[in-house]
């Protein structure tokens, strides 16, 4: 296990996406643009007309991923998630018309219907990244070395 630790939280961003904008690419430009280098997205909601999740179906490495694509009327009931060094990592429960529920991985594509509301906050300290595992090659959460330090 490691951790890293914040002070607290800089600020909070309430964020409305209108019909036809990309849930992921707006998350994207918004942490570019208010430079979030460490924060994270603590509620989401939405009607998509398209959603694309991906999920693992292997428990071996590396992963094998499946993507699903929808198409809407569909409710997202929460996304979630933490942005690193600009870049968000997203999951999402979205449901069809017919009730049914899906989780995974939100991807670019999820584009929106009626509206969508997304809370995110901004953590003071240090900037996050993700570093690839030597092993498995998954991406981990770290905490980023600030510009000047060298590492050997």
């Amino acid at each position: 296990m490691e951790f890293v630790r914040s002070p607290g939280v800089a600020e909070v961003i309430c964020l409305r996406l209108d019909e036809g904008e990309d849930v992921q690419q707006s998350v994207e430009a918004l942490a570019a643009k208010l430079d979030i280098r460490a924060g994270a997205v603590l509620s989401g909601v939405a009607t998509l007309k398209r959603a694309c999740l991906h999920m693992v179906t292997t428990t071996g490495y590396p992963p094998k991923e499946a993507f699903l694509n929808l198409t809407g009327p569909i409710e997202v009931a929460s996304i979630s998630g933490i942005i690193a060094d600009r870049q968000p990592h997203l999951h999402a429960t979205i449901t069809d018309s017919s009730g049914a529920a899906f989780g995974g991985h939100l991807e670019p594509g999820c584009i929106v219907l009626y509206l969508a509301e997304i809370v995110v906050v901004r953590f003071e300290g240090p900037a996050l990244t993700r570093v690839k595992h030597p092993r498995t090659g998954i991406k981990q959460l770290k905490e980023k070395p600030p510009p000047d330090t060298i590492l050997v």
